[in-house]
């Protein structure tokens, strides 16, 4: 079992600050929700409404709904409210629909192995 720690006390009270607003949440393993805070606790467990995925591969983005959404204090790297009166996005970022950024993953994953196969083919050719 863990104590908390004065500092936590410190992460839970300036979450204060983002209630009802619309915020940008990174988690640990790279995945981008957005949604609006409406309760956190000492842990930094926090829920957000309305919240959705962003994915984003190269240019094209997508928003994949999620609904209320509870996440787990320890996964949280960043939190970052988001301006209303701003883009979220650059211009040249396309709007694409669940299955095409899925397939646009797949085709990024897949190039991805394939050039670390290619790596580990060429390694004999120590090109230092």
């Amino acid at each position: 079992m863990s104590w908390a720690g004065p500092e936590d006390i410190y992460l839970s009270t300036s979450l204060a600050s983002y209630l009802d607003k619309k915020l940008l949440v990174l988690l640990r393993d790279g995945r981008k929700l957005l949604g609006t805070l409406r309760s956190f606790d000492q842990f930094a467990n926090a829920v957000l409404e309305g919240a959705c995925e962003r994915v984003i591969v190269g240019d094209l983005y997508c928003d994949i709904l999620l609904g209320l959404y509870v996440i787990r204090g320890e996964n949280v790297v960043l939190i970052g409210e988001l301006d209303l009166d701003k883009e979220e996005l650059p211009p040249h970022m396309t709007r694409v629909s669940e299955v095409e950024i899925t397939r646009a993953q797949k085709a990024e994953r897949e190039a991805s192995e394939l050039k670390g196969t290619m790596h580990k083919r060429m390694d004999f050719l120590d090109m230092d």
